[in-house]
């Protein structure tokens, strides 16, 4: 059935090398692989920013350079994927229209259409290592819409090829047999000329948007929210709903909706920013919303078209907003630096060099980086996407360990002795791990694995089901795992997770669990040397003694490693006051005193004062403030502060 395939491709690849118009177009059928499920056409992926991230891979695998990706955001009613690739020559379009999932990359067919290196199947022409793999990548687009357009060129070419794609909306039905192919839709295909002859790559124009998918894009769900919030006069709700940063809210009409005092958009960046600029912005942003709060998230502060900016950055073979920790020079003392050990009872080692330029690859005795993703870039809207990871200048916080502790590691697995149809032959990775007392934003806690550069997982904050009762330390780790060769037969369909029965995956977890314990054990040392120190000169007197059963309350919370903030109370004009370093909650102690019942209360006992800022560190350690609201704060304060003063209340 497949050589009859084969043969029909070819035919209609003859023909269309004859057809210069639309008006000569051909008409056909599109058919799925025997290799996919045939409802891969209604969307395998839980975000539209899913579907576009493998648009972009795509790209990557046709040796682009640049990806350009525009929306006329807030609408959404169309979206346009523009890259310099190497294109697709009717042979190739027809094949891809021909055999969804059925991907030519690593086979010798790919190599015959120029979609894979002709010397190695596994690289692309011009050798970079394909991330795509299942052939589904441009009909990833039924996640935004069932009609698209696709408009390539190869190299040398006086025509481009011209593709109108109507996808069918999935519906289990009886079929004639068991290997009859379902029809994913139908297409018109042309060749038109073109003046511009040395022009190569591809264009996707994405039109009638899906009203879910514009829904998701604009936030609809988050807006609705906060309507409801206006309707009913709810101010406060409607303030603290609206994320610091969107792209703007439109009525049923099309038109912008201002809130009082907010504005109809509210961007991390500013126009005049350069698209790289515009980027690290936002990344500052993140982190500076994370100051003086125990923890922030991305939906806390961006709409869903920001956080798919976000993802997206974090999903493809990008350079990193600043350097990847393993490029970071050891000089300055900025971190603690380790190696991982293989061994499963092996302890990490701490590693120092008198050379103030080496790396910490280099330190770590890595060998070098195979590629640096300097080449790729990808605008969306404007803006050029990073990594968005932080490792260097990040906010001091009153845990005992002022710097970042940085453990790195790599593996190769032979599987010897074992059949490659069972092992699916060697895997080999390197990795590190980078603790900090807080990460930013909590999406960036836990651990992400690159294939190739390439990941679809995004973090895992489990660390692949992890089990030590480490939760606290977890949430202050930052790892990424870069898998040189193997661990692809071990991506499920949707790219987004992985086989956990799978041999490579097994391997990789066992490392990454022997490798957390090795960073546990570490850090706890680490730690426990410094509060000893801590302790010898501290003072003897009441403030020492609260300070003390604070921290006993942190370390039976959290095993020491949470992060106690800094309370102030303020009147009047102390609230301006320069606060200190490190995370601060600052509370009103006119609102708390009015919250204590039938009293009048001038001014609080000093000593009454120093416990009540005791107490609250307690209570936000355990986490029982963060669940109020500010008005319940201050009469739970309140109400503690008016025991407290019992015997002074009028």
């Amino acid at each position: 059935m497949s050589q009859l395939r084969h043969t029909h491709d070819q035919e209609i690849a003859n023909q269309l090398r004859q057809v210069t118009s639309q008006m000569e177009s051909i008409e056909s059928t599109l058919t799925t692989n025997d290799r996919v499920i045939a409802r891969v056409t209604d969307g395998i992926y839980r975000q539209p920013g899913s579907a576009v991230r493998e648009l972009i891979a795509n790209a990557y695998d046709a040796d682009a350079t640049w990806v350009s990706i525009k929306t006329d955001a807030p609408n959404f009613s169309r979206i346009t994927v523009e890259d310099n690739g190497s294109g697709m020559t009717p042979e190739a379009v027809i094949h891809l229209l021909h055999n969804i999932g059925g991907s030519a990359k690593r086979t010798e067919q790919g190599q015959e259409l120029g979609i894979s290196s002709p010397g190695d199947p596994t690289t692309s022409p011009k050798g970079r290592k394909l991330i795509g793999k299942l052939g589904i990548g441009i009909f990833s687009v039924s996640q935004l819409t069932h009609s698209f357009q696709i408009i390539t060129k190869t190299a040398n070419d006086r025509h481009r090829t011209v593709v109108l794609v109507n996808l069918s909306q999935f519906a289990d039905k009886p079929v004639e047999s068991d290997d009859s192919e379902f029809q994913a839709g139908r297409y018109q295909v042309w060749r038109e000329p073109t003046e511009d002859v040395n022009a190569h790559g591809t264009t996707i124009v994405l039109t009638a948007i899906r009203p879910q998918t514009r829904d998701t894009l604009r936030s609809e769900q988050l807006w609705g929210a906060i309507d409801n919030h206006v309707a009913g006069g709810a101010e406060a709700k409607t303030r603290s709903a609206i994320p610091a940063y969107h792209i703007g809210h439109l009525d049923s009409h099309g038109l912008h909706v201002e809130y009082q005092k907010h504005k109809l958009r509210s961007l991390p960046w500013d126009d005049r920013d350069t698209p790289e600029e515009a980027f690290a912005k936002m990344v500052d942003k993140v982190w500076k919303a994370a100051q003086g709060r125990t923890s922030v998230k991305l939906t806390d502060i961006f709409d869903a078209y920001l956080q798919m900016l976000w993802n997206l950055s974090l999903a493809l073979p990008f350079p990193y907003v600043g350097k990847s920790v393993l490029d970071e020079s050891v000089a300055d003392d900025w971190a603690y630096f380790y190696k991982l050990s293989n061994s499963p009872k092996g302890a990490a080692q701490q590693l120092q060099s008198a050379d103030p330029g080496i790396t910490v690859r280099e330190l770590a005795e890595l060998p070098p980086a195979q590629v640096t993703h300097h080449d790729f870039k990808v605008l969306i809207d404007g803006v050029q996407l990073s990594r968005p990871l932080k490792f260097r200048n990040l906010p001091t916080t009153q845990h005992v360990l002022k710097k970042p502790m940085v453990f790195v590691g790599s593996q190769r697995q032979e599987f010897k002795g074992i059949s490659q149809d069972v092992s699916a032959g060697p895997l080999e990775f390197e990795a590190y791990l980078f603790w900090t007392p807080k990460i930013a934003p909590t999406e960036n806690q836990g651990v992400l694995v690159r294939i190739h550069g390439a990941s679809g997982t995004l973090f895992d904050s489990t660390f692949f089901n992890y089990q030590v009762a480490e939760l606290t330390r977890l949430r202050q780790i930052t790892c990424e795992i870069f898998v040189k060769q193997g661990l692809e037969a071990a991506l499920n369909i949707d790219r987004e997770s992985f086989n956990t029965a799978h041999p490579h995956t097994v391997v990789l977890t066992r490392w990454l669990h022997n490798s957390l314990r090795q960073l546990a054990n570490t850090q706890k040392r680490q730690a426990q040397q410094l509060r000893q120190e801590a302790r010898g000169s501290a003072k003897r007197d009441t403030e020492s003694r609260i300070s003390r059963i604070v921290d006993s309350a942190n370390s039976l919370r959290t095993d020491g490693e949470g992060v106690v903030p800094h309370i102030r109370f303020t009147r009047g004009d102390e609230k301006a006051a320069a606060r200190p370093e490190g995370i601060t909650q600052s509370f009103d102690l006119d609102r708390i005193i009015e919250e204590i019942p039938e009293t009048s209360l001038p001014s609080p006992n000093p000593s009454n004062l120093r416990k009540l800022e005791a107490i609250t560190k307690i209570l936000s350690v355990y986490g029982v403030l963060e669940q109020l609201t500010p008005k319940e704060q201050d009469n739970l304060l309140g109400s503690i502060l008016g025991i407290m003063e019992a015997e002074n209340l009028v």
